[in-house]
This record gives C-alpha cells, structure tokens and sequence, in this order.
C-alpha cells in the first residue's frame, strides 16, 4: 500500500509559530483566516498544524446561509454568465468599424473612420490621379510625382523581371506580371498625362 504524499497545498515548512490552538505543541505550517479578505487587505490568520488547519477546513461551508435556488444557480455549469456587464457600446469616444469591403486598400478604410466622425481631418493633398490610377501607381511602386515616360520605363522593367520568357520558364510570378499589365493599361490613358 502506497503511502500518503508528504506534501500538502498550503504548507509553510519550517515555520517558527507554533499552532495557534491552546495546547497543541506541533509547529503551525498554515496559513487559517480568521477575517475575510476586503478592499483593505487580506484580512487576518493565524497558523495551525496539520490537524487543526483540517478541523478548521471542515468547518468552512460555502453554501452556508444560501437558498436552495442559489445553491442551484452557484453550481450551475452557466453560473456567472447571466450576471450583468459592461456593455461594449460606440459610446464616448468609440465608433463602430467602416465596412472593409467598400475599400481596396485598408489605409483607405482607416482614413474613413476619421472622416466619418466629422472631425478635422488632415487634409490630403490634391492628386492628379484617380483612386484607380493610385493603385495602379502602387503596383509599379511609384509616386503622383511621375510623368508618362517613367510609367513606360518602369513598366518595361517589371514585365522583363515577371515574364516568364524573359526570366527562365518560371511561371511563380504570373499574378504580378497580370497585375503590372493592369497597372499599364489603367496609367497610359490617364488624363494627368494628357
């Protein structure tokens, strides 16, 4: 027959108190509250030993003074979900989150809710170019400063990097190369370069 671990939860070893029971010799190794913790501290305890920390436990009910409905709730696999919380609502300084789907690009949908709340915001500077057209901007990885002829030259690069005649047979980059095209026919008949 095994016998019983050594170890208890709670033990303090080698503790100088005694136990707090008159009478009783042993050294106190727990921690017993006499007061309930509160907002101003943990309340008060004393120390006992082994077998008056085990009275002391046995004494502790949790249910005591409750209706029987309440035990019922307490024990409840839902017990603490019906009870009242904050409320997460967009009031006092939250507002609710743009639609993500009538933006392309999510720097887009951040500056929306900025602009929703009817604050001052920043003003962008004037573009020559379309939302399109920016996008299209993006994909060559240029700026609104740009003239036609760089579009052309920057263009001519990316298809030679992505095209799989020109970069040996690799076909990995075909939705860039689709995507550099795009980008092409969009800028080349902008008005900004009219």
């Amino acid at each position: 027959m095994a016998s019983r671990s050594p170890k208890f939860h709670g033990r303090v070893e080698g503790a100088a108190d005694r136990c707090a029971i008159p009478g009783c010799n042993h050294p106190g190794e727990f921690k017993a509250p006499l007061t309930e913790p509160s907002f101003d501290g943990p309340g008060q305890w004393r120390w006992l030993c082994l077998d008056h920390v085990r009275e002391h436990n046995s004494g502790y009910n949790f249910f005591s003074g409750m209706s029987m409905e309440e035990i019922e709730a307490a024990q409840s696999p839902m017990a603490g979900w019906d009870r009242q919380t904050r409320a997460f609502a967009h009031v006092g300084g939250g507002d609710p989150a743009p639609a993500w789907s009538d933006f392309k690009d999510p720097l887009d949908a951040i500056a929306g809710r900025f602009r929703a709340r009817g604050g001052a915001a920043p003003s962008a500077a004037p573009t020559r170019f379309s939302r399109d057209e920016q996008g299209a901007l993006s994909v060559l990885g240029l700026g609104d400063d740009t003239s036609l002829n760089a579009v052309r030259q920057r263009y001519s690069e990316l298809v030679r990097k992505y095209h799989p005649d020109r970069n040996g047979g690799d076909r990995r980059h075909e939705g860039k190369l689709r995507n550099v095209i795009d980008a092409w026919q969009t800028l080349r008949k902008a008005p900004a370069f009219a």
